[in-house]
């Protein structure tokens, strides 16, 4: 058995993301497509035999109980392995920004520990692990590109053609709770098909959390508006502050505003994890 493992733990991107209603116990139903990108978080794990577990944090602090060490504790819950591990993470991919960082660590923490403690659990399994972390956590264990319905739960694979994006994020962040309680949120946008989404992946739909979004966190607007000047149609991923457009012809980055994080990535057309 291997003692230590590097691995990647990629972002996505929401192409669209539709509120469709909201259920008895407050959750919102949802329909979106989520396409993993190139823009990845590192983890690196070390086996520890005294059942402990600890974290590095190699570029910026995390909170002392992030979403790693719930997701190793879970998983020593869950099957009652007696093993640790030392967990020390590169972090990339920014905090409130609806790329799903936090979820796709806590899912590449899952598929690292289930080989290095060698538990042999099934995706579903660890999916089940997952899901209590994290609505996104699921997903990101699916390894494919996915159109997504109910409350994150309901998975759907889809092949989507491969591109690049821009992706650019002010620098305040979003709380995912104020935009789902705020009483503007549109949240009855009719149900779409896959075949309507696949007719045009990368001009359908919209982002319903969009408006509410925009005037919580201002800086939203004005980098749609930098996209924009470029002849580029953004929209905001997710229930964050970042926005994206796909990139059809070269741009200049050294011309983006100050305190806007830009990067140009491509889609994936599967986790780099896949099969794990």
């Amino acid at each position: 058995m291997q003692a230590l493992y590097d691995i990647p733990a990629p972002a996505k991107l929401n192409l669209f993301l539709h509120v469709t209603g909201r259920r008895a116990d407050g959750y919102h139903l949802l329909q979106s497509v989520f396409m993993l990108i190139d823009w990845c978080d590192h983890l690196h794990f070390e086996l520890r035999q005294d059942g402990a577990l600890s974290r590095e944090d190699l570029t910026w602090a995390l909170p002392d109980d992030d979403l790693v060490l719930r997701a190793a504790r879970a998983l020593q819950m869950a099957t009652g392995c007696t093993l640790g591990a030392h967990i020390a993470i590169a972090k990339s991919v920014p905090a409130q920004a609806g790329m799903g960082g936090g979820s796709s660590d806590a899912a590449s923490t899952l598929l690292a520990l289930n080989r290095l403690w060698n538990l042999k659990l099934p995706q579903t399994a660890l999916a089940r692990i997952g899901l209590g972390l994290g609505a996104d956590v699921p997903f990101f264990l699916g390894g494919e590109n996915a159109w997504i319905e109910g409350v994150g739960e309901q998975i759907t694979p889809v092949a989507v053609a491969p591109t690049r994006f821009l992706i650019a994020k002010p620098q305040a962040g979003l709380d995912t709770s104020l935009i789902f309680s705020d009483p503007a949120l549109k949240r009855d946008t009719d149900l779409a098909i896959i075949s309507g989404f696949a007719a045009n992946p990368y001009g359908f739909g919209h982002n319903d959390l969009q408006p509410v979004a925009e005037k919580l966190c201002p800086g939203i607007g004005q980098a749609l508006q930098w996209l924009a000047s470029m002849g580029l149609q953004g929209r905001m991923t997710g229930s964050g502050s970042a926005v994206f457009a796909q990139l059809r012809h070269a741009v200049d980055l050294q011309d983006a505003p100050h305190g806007l994080l830009v990067k140009e990535c491509g889609s994936l057309e599967c986790h780099p994890l896949k099969g794990w």
